[in-house]
Protein backbone atom coordinates (compact mmCIF):
# COMPACT_ATOMS: atom_id res chain seq x y z
CA UNK A 1 0.00 0.00 0.00
CA UNK A 2 1.32 3.51 -0.67
CA UNK A 3 1.72 6.05 1.85
CA UNK A 4 3.35 9.24 2.62
CA UNK A 5 6.56 9.73 4.80
CA UNK A 6 5.27 12.72 7.37
CA UNK A 7 1.53 11.80 7.32
CA UNK A 8 1.79 7.93 7.62
CA UNK A 9 3.39 8.68 10.96
CA UNK A 10 0.43 10.33 12.28
CA UNK A 11 -2.23 8.12 10.67
CA UNK A 12 -2.84 5.27 12.72
CA UNK A 13 -5.71 3.88 10.56
CA UNK A 14 -2.97 2.16 8.26
CA UNK A 15 -0.74 1.97 11.25
CA UNK A 16 -2.64 -0.27 12.76
CA UNK A 17 -2.11 -3.15 10.21
CA UNK A 18 0.70 -1.64 8.40
CA UNK A 19 2.55 -1.63 12.01
CA UNK A 20 2.08 -5.05 12.20
CA UNK A 21 2.99 -6.39 8.29
CA UNK A 22 6.15 -4.04 8.80
CA UNK A 23 7.29 -5.64 11.95
CA UNK A 24 6.24 -9.05 11.12
CA UNK A 25 8.57 -10.63 13.76
CA UNK A 26 6.10 -9.84 16.38
CA UNK A 27 1.75 -10.99 17.51
CA UNK A 28 -2.72 -12.84 17.31
CA UNK A 29 -5.75 -12.68 19.24
CA UNK A 30 -6.45 -15.59 21.98
CA UNK A 31 -8.01 -18.53 20.43
CA UNK A 32 -12.00 -19.42 22.06
CA UNK A 33 -14.76 -21.82 21.14
CA UNK A 34 -16.32 -21.80 18.22
CA UNK A 35 -12.91 -20.89 16.55
CA UNK A 36 -13.74 -20.56 12.50
CA UNK A 37 -12.42 -24.03 10.47
CA UNK A 38 -10.06 -23.06 7.77
CA UNK A 39 -7.98 -24.79 5.27
CA UNK A 40 -4.52 -25.29 6.48
CA UNK A 41 -1.76 -22.62 5.98
CA UNK A 42 1.62 -22.78 6.86
CA UNK A 43 3.79 -19.79 8.36
CA UNK A 44 5.37 -19.09 5.19
CA UNK A 45 2.40 -19.15 3.16
CA UNK A 46 0.35 -16.89 5.78
CA UNK A 47 3.39 -14.61 5.57
CA UNK A 48 2.90 -14.48 1.37
CA UNK A 49 -0.70 -13.91 2.20
CA UNK A 50 -0.43 -10.59 4.03
CA UNK A 51 2.34 -9.53 1.92
CA UNK A 52 0.55 -10.01 -0.84
CA UNK A 53 -2.82 -8.17 0.72
CA UNK A 54 -3.66 -5.09 -1.41
CA UNK A 55 -6.48 -3.40 1.43
CA UNK A 56 -6.91 -0.06 0.05
CA UNK A 57 -9.92 0.63 1.87
CA UNK A 58 -11.24 0.09 5.23
CA UNK A 59 -13.59 1.72 7.90
CA UNK A 60 -14.31 0.57 11.58
CA UNK A 61 -13.67 0.66 15.42
CA UNK A 62 -10.23 -0.37 16.87
CA UNK A 63 -9.52 -0.72 20.33
CA UNK A 64 -5.82 -0.72 22.00
CA UNK A 65 -5.11 -1.55 25.31
CA UNK A 66 -0.93 -0.59 26.81
CA UNK A 67 0.20 -2.00 29.88
CA UNK A 68 4.05 -1.48 29.63
CA UNK A 69 4.30 -2.22 33.78
CA UNK A 70 4.95 1.42 34.73
CA UNK A 71 4.80 2.38 38.38
CA UNK A 72 2.95 5.58 37.19
CA UNK A 73 -0.39 6.00 35.32
CA UNK A 74 1.51 5.85 32.17
CA UNK A 75 4.43 8.10 30.07
CA UNK A 76 2.48 10.71 30.20
CA UNK A 77 2.79 11.23 33.77
CA UNK A 78 6.27 11.56 33.62
CA UNK A 79 6.78 15.33 33.61
CA UNK A 80 5.65 16.43 30.63
CA UNK A 81 6.41 13.78 27.82
CA UNK A 82 5.38 14.68 24.18
CA UNK A 83 5.83 18.49 24.59
CA UNK A 84 6.86 22.09 26.00
CA UNK A 85 3.19 22.79 26.78
CA UNK A 86 3.53 25.61 24.60
CA UNK A 87 2.69 24.05 21.28
CA UNK A 88 -1.20 22.81 19.79
CA UNK A 89 -3.13 20.45 22.09
CA UNK A 90 -4.34 19.58 18.59
CA UNK A 91 -0.58 18.77 17.40
CA UNK A 92 -0.60 14.84 16.59
CA UNK A 93 2.71 14.34 18.02
CA UNK A 94 1.64 15.24 21.38
CA UNK A 95 -1.95 13.96 21.45
CA UNK A 96 -0.78 10.40 20.45
CA UNK A 97 1.70 10.03 23.29
CA UNK A 98 -1.84 9.20 25.14
CA UNK A 99 -2.29 5.74 23.03
CA UNK A 100 1.33 4.24 25.13
CA UNK A 101 -1.01 3.73 28.19
CA UNK A 102 -4.14 2.65 29.57
CA UNK A 103 -6.93 1.94 26.91
CA UNK A 104 -8.27 3.63 24.19
CA UNK A 105 -11.18 3.19 21.20
CA UNK A 106 -10.84 4.75 17.96
CA UNK A 107 -12.93 4.78 14.99
CA UNK A 108 -10.89 4.56 11.89
CA UNK A 109 -11.40 5.09 8.15
CA UNK A 110 -9.10 4.62 4.94
CA UNK A 111 -9.30 5.17 0.83
CA UNK A 112 -6.21 4.25 -0.15
CA UNK A 113 -2.83 6.34 0.23
CA UNK A 114 -4.26 9.99 0.25
CA UNK A 115 -7.03 9.75 2.26
CA UNK A 116 -6.97 8.60 6.16
CA UNK A 117 -9.01 9.19 9.27
CA UNK A 118 -8.59 8.55 12.97
CA UNK A 119 -11.06 9.56 16.31
CA UNK A 120 -9.90 8.93 19.13
CA UNK A 121 -13.18 8.92 21.75
CA UNK A 122 -12.45 10.07 25.27
CA UNK A 123 -15.46 10.36 26.87
CA UNK A 124 -17.61 13.15 25.62
CA UNK A 125 -14.21 14.75 24.15
CA UNK A 126 -13.28 13.44 20.50
CA UNK A 127 -10.09 14.06 19.06
CA UNK A 128 -9.84 13.58 15.32
CA UNK A 129 -7.16 13.03 12.21
CA UNK A 130 -7.48 13.19 9.08
CA UNK A 131 -5.02 13.29 5.75
CA UNK A 132 -6.99 14.40 3.13
CA UNK A 133 -4.88 14.71 -0.05
CA UNK A 134 -2.28 17.44 0.41
CA UNK A 135 -3.65 18.37 3.66
CA UNK A 136 -3.32 17.07 7.43
CA UNK A 137 -5.54 17.99 10.15
CA UNK A 138 -6.32 17.94 13.64
CA UNK A 139 -8.64 18.79 15.60
CA UNK A 140 -8.77 18.68 19.47
CA UNK A 141 -12.53 19.30 20.56
CA UNK A 142 -12.04 19.86 24.02
CA UNK A 143 -9.24 22.89 23.72
CA UNK A 144 -11.52 23.57 20.17
CA UNK A 145 -8.03 23.67 18.72
CA UNK A 146 -6.80 22.62 15.09
CA UNK A 147 -3.71 21.77 13.74
CA UNK A 148 -2.48 21.80 9.91
CA UNK A 149 0.66 20.78 8.23
CA UNK A 150 0.79 20.54 4.09
CA UNK A 151 1.24 16.74 3.01
CA UNK A 152 4.90 15.78 1.52
CA UNK A 153 4.99 16.36 -2.20
CA UNK A 154 6.34 13.97 -4.65
CA UNK A 155 6.54 10.73 -2.65
CA UNK A 156 6.26 7.47 -4.64
CA UNK A 157 4.79 4.28 -3.73
CA UNK A 158 6.53 2.16 -1.21
CA UNK A 159 8.88 0.14 -2.62
CA UNK A 160 9.83 3.33 -5.07
CA UNK A 161 12.09 6.30 -5.09
CA UNK A 162 10.56 9.76 -4.98
CA UNK A 163 8.32 10.69 -7.90
CA UNK A 164 8.67 6.92 -8.81
CA UNK A 165 12.60 6.71 -9.09
CA UNK A 166 13.72 3.44 -9.10
CA UNK A 167 15.03 2.20 -5.07
CA UNK A 168 18.29 2.98 -3.97
CA UNK A 169 18.62 -0.90 -2.98
CA UNK A 170 16.73 -4.13 -4.56
CA UNK A 171 13.58 -5.03 -2.50
CA UNK A 172 11.68 -8.39 -2.29
CA UNK A 173 9.83 -8.20 -5.30
CA UNK A 174 6.72 -11.20 -4.60
CA UNK A 175 5.05 -12.42 -1.71
CA UNK A 176 7.07 -15.66 -1.78
CA UNK A 177 10.61 -13.16 -1.84
CA UNK A 178 9.41 -11.40 1.05
CA UNK A 179 8.49 -14.22 3.20
CA UNK A 180 11.31 -15.95 2.12
CA UNK A 181 13.32 -13.01 3.60
CA UNK A 182 11.66 -12.91 6.99
CA UNK A 183 12.15 -16.72 7.84
CA UNK A 184 15.56 -16.00 6.73
CA UNK A 185 15.86 -12.78 9.10
CA UNK A 186 14.16 -14.87 11.57
CA UNK A 187 16.82 -17.35 11.68
CA UNK A 188 18.33 -19.52 14.76
CA UNK A 189 16.78 -17.13 17.36
CA UNK A 190 12.74 -17.00 16.10
CA UNK A 191 9.74 -19.25 15.83
CA UNK A 192 7.09 -18.50 13.16
CA UNK A 193 4.37 -20.80 13.45
CA UNK A 194 0.34 -20.55 12.60
CA UNK A 195 -1.29 -21.57 15.93
CA UNK A 196 -5.18 -21.65 14.85
CA UNK A 197 -7.96 -19.34 13.61
CA UNK A 198 -10.23 -16.90 15.69
CA UNK A 199 -12.86 -14.69 14.56
CA UNK A 200 -11.87 -10.83 14.98
CA UNK A 201 -14.47 -8.56 14.36
CA UNK A 202 -16.80 -11.17 12.86
CA UNK A 203 -14.17 -12.01 10.45
CA UNK A 204 -12.70 -15.64 9.99
CA UNK A 205 -8.49 -15.32 10.85
CA UNK A 206 -5.37 -17.17 10.95
CA UNK A 207 -3.06 -16.51 14.32
CA UNK A 208 0.40 -16.31 13.60
CA UNK A 209 2.44 -16.34 16.13
CA UNK A 210 6.01 -15.10 16.53
CA UNK A 211 8.21 -16.64 19.45
CA UNK A 212 11.74 -15.81 21.05
CA UNK A 213 14.10 -19.01 21.07
CA UNK A 214 16.75 -17.69 23.20
CA UNK A 215 16.11 -17.22 26.46
CA UNK A 216 16.54 -13.75 28.65
CA UNK A 217 13.84 -11.61 26.37
CA UNK A 218 11.53 -9.95 28.01
CA UNK A 219 8.77 -10.81 25.09
CA UNK A 220 6.57 -13.83 25.32
CA UNK A 221 5.09 -13.82 22.02
CA UNK A 222 3.91 -11.96 19.17
CA UNK A 223 0.80 -12.73 17.60
CA UNK A 224 -1.08 -11.42 14.90
CA UNK A 225 -4.49 -11.86 13.43
CA UNK A 226 -4.35 -12.21 9.55
CA UNK A 227 -8.03 -11.97 8.08
CA UNK A 228 -8.46 -15.52 5.61
CA UNK A 229 -9.92 -13.56 3.07
CA UNK A 230 -7.63 -9.78 2.72
CA UNK A 231 -4.51 -11.15 4.21
CA UNK A 232 -5.20 -7.99 6.24
CA UNK A 233 -3.76 -7.87 10.14
CA UNK A 234 -6.43 -7.35 12.33
CA UNK A 235 -5.27 -7.44 15.27
CA UNK A 236 -1.63 -7.56 17.51
CA UNK A 237 -0.65 -8.78 20.80
CA UNK A 238 2.72 -8.60 22.61
CA UNK A 239 2.85 -10.55 25.66
CA UNK A 240 5.89 -10.48 27.98
CA UNK A 241 7.39 -12.93 30.39
CA UNK A 242 6.24 -11.22 33.23
CA UNK A 243 2.50 -12.29 32.10
CA UNK A 244 -0.66 -10.58 33.44
CA UNK A 245 -1.94 -7.93 30.63
CA UNK A 246 -0.39 -7.95 26.90
CA UNK A 247 1.89 -5.57 27.06
CA UNK A 248 -0.18 -4.08 23.68
CA UNK A 249 -3.41 -5.47 22.96
CA UNK A 250 -4.50 -3.95 19.66
CA UNK A 251 -7.25 -5.10 17.44
CA UNK A 252 -10.46 -4.11 15.08
CA UNK A 253 -13.68 -4.94 16.94
CA UNK A 254 -15.80 -3.97 14.02
CA UNK A 255 -14.06 -3.98 10.34
CA UNK A 256 -15.48 -3.05 7.00
CA UNK A 257 -13.44 -3.45 3.83
CA UNK A 258 -16.01 -1.16 1.74
CA UNK A 259 -15.11 2.55 0.56
CA UNK A 260 -15.83 5.26 3.37
CA UNK A 261 -17.69 8.56 2.04
CA UNK A 262 -15.64 10.84 0.81
CA UNK A 263 -17.20 13.37 3.21
CA UNK A 264 -15.74 11.14 5.68
CA UNK A 265 -12.35 12.81 4.89
CA UNK A 266 -13.54 16.24 4.47
CA UNK A 267 -12.67 18.82 7.11
CA UNK A 268 -13.81 22.38 8.00
CA UNK A 269 -12.63 24.29 10.94
CA UNK A 270 -14.78 25.08 13.72
CA UNK A 271 -16.20 28.32 14.38
CA UNK A 272 -13.90 30.05 16.95
CA UNK A 273 -11.39 27.27 17.04
CA UNK A 274 -7.45 28.08 17.23
CA UNK A 275 -5.67 26.88 14.32
CA UNK A 276 -1.62 26.17 14.43
CA UNK A 277 0.23 25.52 11.15
CA UNK A 278 2.66 23.11 11.57
CA UNK A 279 6.71 23.24 10.54
CA UNK A 280 5.58 22.38 6.59
CA UNK A 281 3.83 25.61 6.72
CA UNK A 282 6.49 27.48 8.36
CA UNK A 283 9.37 27.21 6.23
CA UNK A 284 10.75 24.83 3.80
CA UNK A 285 14.00 24.83 5.62
CA UNK A 286 12.81 23.29 8.71
CA UNK A 287 12.29 20.02 6.64
CA UNK A 288 16.01 19.52 6.37
CA UNK A 289 16.69 17.93 10.04
CA UNK A 290 14.99 14.55 9.36
CA UNK A 291 16.90 14.03 6.16
CA UNK A 292 20.46 15.36 7.70
CA UNK A 293 19.62 12.97 11.20
CA UNK A 294 18.96 10.35 8.99
CA UNK A 295 22.22 10.08 7.28
CA UNK A 296 23.93 10.98 10.43
CA UNK A 297 22.50 7.55 11.84
CA UNK A 298 23.58 6.04 8.82
CA UNK A 299 27.11 6.97 10.04
CA UNK A 300 26.25 5.41 13.42
CA UNK A 301 26.08 8.86 15.00
CA UNK A 302 29.63 9.35 14.21
CA UNK A 303 28.96 13.23 12.73
CA UNK A 304 25.89 14.38 15.51
CA UNK A 305 27.26 17.07 17.51
CA UNK A 306 28.22 15.74 21.55
CA UNK A 307 27.88 12.02 20.50
CA UNK A 308 31.50 11.66 20.12
CA UNK A 309 30.98 8.51 17.26
CA UNK A 310 28.85 7.19 19.81
CA UNK A 311 28.19 3.31 17.88
CA UNK A 312 31.14 3.50 15.86
CA UNK A 313 34.65 4.11 17.35
CA UNK A 314 32.83 5.73 20.40
CA UNK A 315 31.34 4.02 24.00
CA UNK A 316 28.34 2.67 22.21
CA UNK A 317 28.35 -1.06 21.82
CA UNK A 318 25.96 -4.01 20.91
CA UNK A 319 26.21 -7.34 23.01
CA UNK A 320 24.51 -10.63 21.70
CA UNK A 321 21.83 -10.99 18.79
CA UNK A 322 18.46 -11.11 17.58
CA UNK A 323 15.87 -11.31 21.00
CA UNK A 324 18.48 -10.87 23.86
CA UNK A 325 20.56 -7.53 21.99
CA UNK A 326 21.76 -5.47 24.68
CA UNK A 327 22.88 -2.12 23.96
CA UNK A 328 26.09 -0.72 25.97
CA UNK A 329 27.05 3.14 27.01
CA UNK A 330 29.84 4.19 28.94
CA UNK A 331 28.70 7.73 29.48
CA UNK A 332 32.04 8.79 31.37
CA UNK A 333 29.93 9.90 34.37
CA UNK A 334 29.26 8.59 37.61
CA UNK A 335 25.99 7.60 38.08
CA UNK A 336 23.89 10.63 40.49
CA UNK A 337 23.70 9.30 44.16
CA UNK A 338 20.33 8.87 44.84
CA UNK A 339 20.72 8.82 48.82
CA UNK A 340 21.58 12.85 48.39
CA UNK A 341 18.36 13.44 46.65
CA UNK A 342 15.22 14.41 48.46
CA UNK A 343 13.57 11.93 50.31
CA UNK A 344 10.37 11.97 47.59
CA UNK A 345 12.90 11.83 45.12
CA UNK A 346 14.46 8.82 46.06
CA UNK A 347 10.96 7.11 46.69
CA UNK A 348 10.28 7.78 43.00
CA UNK A 349 13.47 6.28 41.95
CA UNK A 350 13.16 3.60 44.20
CA UNK A 351 9.33 2.86 42.68
CA UNK A 352 10.89 2.81 39.10
CA UNK A 353 13.99 0.47 40.14
CA UNK A 354 15.32 -2.50 41.73
CA UNK A 355 19.34 -2.00 43.21
CA UNK A 356 21.47 -4.92 41.87
CA UNK A 357 25.45 -5.91 42.83
CA UNK A 358 27.56 -8.44 40.59
CA UNK A 359 31.05 -8.80 39.34
CA UNK A 360 30.80 -5.38 37.81
CA UNK A 361 30.26 -3.72 41.33
CA UNK A 362 26.53 -2.14 41.89
CA UNK A 363 24.08 -0.47 40.15
CA UNK A 364 19.90 0.05 39.90
CA UNK A 365 17.56 -1.65 36.86
CA UNK A 366 14.82 0.49 35.73
CA UNK A 367 12.00 -2.00 34.74
CA UNK A 368 8.98 -2.19 32.39
CA UNK A 369 7.72 -5.21 30.85
CA UNK A 370 9.43 -4.98 27.88
CA UNK A 371 12.61 -2.53 28.09
CA UNK A 372 15.05 -2.88 30.81
CA UNK A 373 17.61 -1.00 31.91
CA UNK A 374 20.88 -0.78 34.16
CA UNK A 375 22.66 2.00 35.31
CA UNK A 376 25.66 1.07 37.08
CA UNK A 377 27.22 3.22 39.78
CA UNK A 378 30.49 3.72 37.84
CA UNK A 379 28.31 5.39 34.70
CA UNK A 380 27.92 2.52 32.38
CA UNK A 381 24.48 1.55 31.37
CA UNK A 382 22.85 -1.47 29.58
CA UNK A 383 19.56 -1.68 28.11
CA UNK A 384 17.65 -4.07 25.62
CA UNK A 385 14.09 -6.30 25.67
CA UNK A 386 15.66 -8.65 27.80
CA UNK A 387 15.46 -9.53 31.85
CA UNK A 388 17.14 -8.32 34.71
CA UNK A 389 19.31 -11.21 34.90
CA UNK A 390 20.41 -10.86 31.07
CA UNK A 391 21.67 -6.94 32.37
CA UNK A 392 23.80 -8.33 35.24
CA UNK A 393 25.06 -11.47 33.51
CA UNK A 394 26.18 -8.61 30.43
CA UNK A 395 27.94 -6.18 32.85
CA UNK A 396 29.11 -9.32 34.55
CA UNK A 397 31.04 -10.16 31.61
CA UNK A 398 31.87 -6.61 30.35
CA UNK A 399 34.48 -6.35 33.83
Amino acid sequence: MADTRKASRFIVPVAVAGVAAATIGLVPALAASGDPDLPEITAQQLIEKIAASDTQTLSGTFRISTDLGLPLGGLADLGGLGGDGGSSSADPTEKLTELVSGTHTLRVAADGPDRQKLTLLDGSDEYSLIHNGDDVWAYDSKSNEVFHEKAPEGEGVKGEGVKGEKPSAELPGTPKQLADEVLKAAGDTTSITVDGTAKVAGRDAYQLVIKPKQSGSTVESVKIAVDAATGTPLKFTLASVQGGKPVVDAGFTKVDFGKPAASDFTFEVPEGAKVTEGAAEKGAGEEKLPEDLAKDLEKGFGDLPGFGGLGKDGDLNVIGEGWTTIAKLDTGAPAPKTDEAPKEIQGLLDSFGDKVTGKFGSGTVFKTKLVNALLTDDGTVYVGAVTQDALVNAANAGK
